[in-house]
Order: structure tokens, then sequence, then C-alpha cells
């Protein structure tokens, strides 16, 4: 994209890598440069945390307030209850409306700590507000008539589902149009002008661009963050345990930091760009950084997102954990968690370094003891059948594989 932004906020989004595609790049611009803008980002409640996939979405909102505009977070209550079949090989559980609300009290928790929210500066709002008491029969009259199904069946996230021959409800088919009547409601009632979200929801976004302007005739756009995978290809947001969730509750600080703690070396630099808030030249040093220098960038990285989630205080605790527990008994390799299930415990030791991947079979495990490689919390283990049980795992037990690769073993 060649267009030079002359916004503050559209400078931020190219220069950090933010920006995937905007509906109409000049004009959201020109309309930045005169603004405050509101703009808004949804999400549906279909679990009761945000996760490491979201974050980058979060930090756009973020950035919107910093340049001067007017962020909303809209939650998901009415559209939640259709479910969004964006590039989904099968219908979504549809949970009740006890749910949805317990969902979203968990996801408000986190956008507090990078949204100021007082005195209008930003919104939190509900589309249950309008979805809920929705007339059926004037919905379809007055929305649904502007709606071309043949064009609807075009759209990739719709168009792939099909092309599998897999089934598409017509409850699902309708969530596009609901979310398309999102945006009008929005700009109806508080003047918001520009939705953001993921390069996947680029076809509902036009949608509700395209309805807006048929009914009310407004000037509005629509700008789309790329989709991240990590260099190696994992989707950006997972782990070896499961989702990286952003809730201190459903995964503790200490872990939210290693998550950080352990990028890839050639991410470091674009992870700087996309979730903190240090400069870019200091984000391409940094990212530049190799062999064990690289290793004090990822800490960096590790320390400056969990201070804006969770506080400098626990990014400090964590930080100090990660070296007593690592660097006591020879330190050096990249720290991971491995995690076991507490209906599996108690279990041998060869059963352990089995099922929580640090080995890659019995047979390995079984030498690996016999050599004298292996140490429990800095402790020599010589017997195979050693138990490990719940107790002895505590909040943490760390197993030593050689000198160098270490893992923090956590029940999960």
């Amino acid at each position: 994209m060649t267009y030079r932004a002359k916004s503050e906020f559209l400078h931020v989004m190219t220069e950090r890598g933010y920006l995937a595609d905007c509906t109409d790049l000049q004009a959201l611009d020109d309309a930045l440069i005169n603004g405050p803008v509101t703009a808004y980002i949804g999400y549906d409640a279909t679990a009761a945390s945000l996760h490491v996939g979201h974050l980058l979405n979060i930090m756009m909102l973020r950035w919107f307030q910093k340049t001067g505009n007017r962020p909303i977070t809209l939650m998901g209550g009415g559209t939640t209850k259709v479910g969004d079949p964006s590039f989904r090989s099968e219908e979504r559980p549809l949970l009740t409306p006890d749910a949805i609300q317990s969902n979203i009290d968990g996801m408000q928790q986190v956008f507090a700590r990078y949204l100021d929210y007082g005195n209008g500066r930003a919104m939190m709002l509900n589309n249950a507000e309008w979805l809920d008491s929705l007339n059926y029969l004037d919905f379809l009259r007055d929305i649904g008539r502007h709606f071309s199904v043949n064009r609807m069946l075009s759209f990739e996230s719709v168009k792939s589902r099909l092309d599998r021959e897999q089934s598409l409800s017509f409850l699902e088919f309708n969530y596009m149009i609901l979310q398309a009547y999102d945006f009008l409601e929005l700009y109806r009632r508080y003047d918001c002008r520009l939705q953001m979200g993921g390069s996947d929801q680029w076809g509902n976004i036009v949608n509700g661009i395209d309805l807006t302007r048929r009914v009310l005739e407004g000037e509005i756009w629509g700008l789309t963050s790329p989709l991240l995978t990590t260099s190696d290809g994992r989707k950006m947001g997972k782990s070896q345990g499961g989702a990286v969730w952003l809730n201190g509750a459903m995964l503790s600080p200490y872990e939210f930091w290693q998550f950080w703690r352990n990028t890839t070396d050639a991410d470091v630099g674009r992870f700087l760009k996309l979730y903190t808030e240090l400069p870019v030249a200091e984000c391409d040093r940094l990212g530049a950084l190799s062999g064990s220098e690289i290793n004090a960038a990822k800490i960096i990285l590790a320390n400056e997102v969990t201070t804006l989630l969770h506080g400098a205080e626990a990014a400090a605790s964590a930080e100090a954990t990660a070296r007593e527990v690592f660097e006591q008994g020879g330190a050096g390799g990249d720290l991971e968690i491995a995690l076991i299930g507490a209906d599996a415990l108690p279990l041998a030791v060869v059963q352990l370094l089995t099922q929580t991947g640090i080995t890659a079979s019995g047979k390995e495990a079984k030498r690996l003891i016999a050599e004298g490689g292996l140490r429990l919390n800095n402790e020599p283990v010589s017997d195979p059948q050693f138990a490990v049980d719940a107790a002895l795992i505590g909040d943490g037990l760390k197993v030593s594989v050689g000198k160098k690769k270490h893992r923090m073993v956590q029940v999960g």
C-alpha cells in the first residue's frame, strides 16, 4: 500500500504493521485529521475470557484512543445467540443467555486495562440492546430487503463452507445481517463511522457499510488487521497447553509472561511493534539482536506486554520467578510450560516425561535417567518409577534435562 497516511492513527497503523486493508484509506485519513472519529470492534461472548489472538485488535483500539479518537468495545450479547459461521467447519454450540452474560462479565475485565472509559472517552456497549427487541417481520421488510442472497453466498467465509459440502444453517446465515445491522445502529446512535476487525471479518464489515449507506446514506469505513501466525506457522494465541487467556484467573500472569518470553527469535521485532508501545526504532533494534542478546529482548517483550495487561508488579514478579526457578542449577535454554492433567496423577516420572512431550518416548526417558541427566527441582532422579504427584508439582515442578533444557510442569 503506497498511500502515506497523514493522520496520527493511520501513521501508527502502517508503521507498526497493524493495517491489512481499508475500504477508503484517504477518506478515512481525512476524517481522522478533522476528527475525532468513533470506531468499534465487536467481540462475541463465546468464552469466559478473551485470548492472545484478540490482543492485536485490542491494541488497535488502544492506539485509536491514544491518538485522540473514541473507541467502542461492542459485546455480542445478541450475535452470540446466533454464532459467527466465518471460516468454521460446523455450527457453534448455542449458549444460554446466562452463559453469554457470564462470558461478557469475564471479557469486560480485560478492556479496562487497555482503555479509559471515563467521561465517555471510550464506550462499552452490548448489541443485545437493539437485537433482542427486533420485530422479525419489520426487520425483514426494513433491513432484509437490502441484502442479496447471491452476494452473501459469494463471500469466502460462506463459500468455503459450502464448497466443502458442510451444512450452513439458516440461523448462521443470518449472522452477517445482524452484524451489519450493528454498524447501522452504532452510526445512528453514536455517529460511529469506522468498524475495525481481523481480515477474516472483511465480508461482514463490507456488509455493514453497504447497509448503512443504503438506509442512512452514511459515510463510513472499514479497516482490517492481518491474521497473524508465528514465524513457524502456528496460529497466534495458541500454545502447547491451549489458548493463552487474558484473564488472570484462567492463565496466571507468570504463564502469560512465559508465553512471550518463549517467542521465536524471528518474531521478536514484529511482536514488539504490535503488542507494546515502545518506539518503532527501539523495536527494530531489539528485533535485530541475535545469539544470547535476543533473550534479553524477549524479556523486554514479556515485561512490556505483561505490564499492559496485569501491571508492572506482576511483570516484575514473573521475571523474578523465572530467574529463580530456571537460573538456579544451570540456565540458558528457552523456557516452556508443560501441562499434565490432574486425572493423570500420580504417575511415574517416565510417564511424566513422555506425556508432557519433554522426551519423545519412554525409551529416551529411561536412557536420560540412567545417564544421570534428569533433575526435578534441581534434585537428581535415578529411578524411572519415581512417583510424581500433585503435591510434588505444587505451583510448578522444574524439570531439567541436562544443563540447558528446562521445563516447568504444571497441573492444567
